[in-house]
């Protein structure tokens, strides 16, 4: 069996290694101003960040339409794929993966297997290098799935933001009641819920060293729990220098752990805004199996 592997412009992964595995990539919309862009198409993230204060209007994503998205399936099995897995960012920040649950009657040559990252950004970029490295090996859709599952539930990650006012206005955050009117200089602590995968705020550090501190800490005890090898993802938002900084400190206090730095580009970093960070971490695809 031929197997596709499909992900969309969110898990932000490099041109070669879309190249190098095959793998095919969905732009999501990004709307600024009335205007429509596909990220990775026709906007660049540099540019995204540059112009964030100018916008007269809050930007806001949408869905690639359904007739694309079943127009695109139907050519992956007019090239010789019988099956496809679909893997996209979190049902509960976006309802693309449910549209595609909903459209697999739609698709007539080929049979699509949508998958629910429960996440986005680099980690669901691993979830796709994977899946597309057993799919060249001849694996199965169900042992790829099997392998998805496993490493799905290896995730964890913690999110720093400047402020909350782009997440509110998004609805991307589940409980911001409870973290709106914060004094200047709070920094919101974020995360996936466990339970519900949805985005919530579940701390308030003062200054962004502590902020740091805390993850760090907070990741800490994750590793100590785990038996397998872990890769680390620091993610910035326009916060290179940042990133660059918190990666040398955390590669000397895990010296043989792969620490990649990686960006949220203008889909999630027009919800998470300007200056936001975050750790995350997964089994290591390299060594873990």
């Amino acid at each position: 069996m031929k197997i596709a592997v499909v992900t969309d412009s969110t898990s932000y992964l490099t041109p070669q290694e879309v190249a190098d595995n095959d793998i095919h990539v969905v732009p999501i919309p990004v709307i600024i101003d009335g205007k429509v862009y596909q990220e990775g198409v026709d906007i660049k993230t540099a540019d995204f960040y540059a112009n964030m204060k100018s916008f007269k209007s809050f930007p806001s994503t949408s869905q690639p339409p359904v007739g694309e998205m079943v127009a695109f399936y139907n050519r992956l099995g007019e090239q010789g794929y019988d099956a496809v897995i679909s893997i996209h960012l979190a049902s509960t920040i976006s309802g693309f993966y449910n549209s595609l649950m909903n459209m697999r009657d739609m698709v007539d040559n080929i049979k699509l297997y949508p998958y629910d990252s429960q996440i986005t950004v680099r980690l669901m970029g691993y979830l796709a290098i994977e899946a597309a490295r057993m799919a060249k090996a001849g694996h199965s859709v169900e042992e790829i799935l099997a392998r998805l599952d496993d490493l799905r539930a290896s995730m964890g990650e913690y999110f720093i933001v400047d402020d909350l006012q782009n997440l509110v206005r998004g609805g991307r955050l589940s409980n911001a009641s409870a973290f709106i009117g914060s004094v200047l200089r709070i920094k919101p602590l974020l995360t996936f819920d466990d339970q519900s995968h949805e985005i919530v705020a579940f701390e308030k550090v003062r200054s962004i060293k502590k902020a740091l501190a805390r993850v760090e800490h907070l990741f800490a005890e994750a590793q100590s729990k785990v038996d397998y090898p872990l890769r680390a993802i620091i993610v910035q938002g326009n916060n290179l220098a940042a990133a660059e900084d918190w990666k040398q400190k955390l590669q000397q206090i895990y010296p043989d752990m792969p620490i990649d730095i990686t960006y949220f580009g203008p889909v999630i970093g027009a919800h998470l805004g300007d200056k936001s960070l975050a750790l995350a971490w997964l089994k290591d695809i390299d060594k873990a199996y």
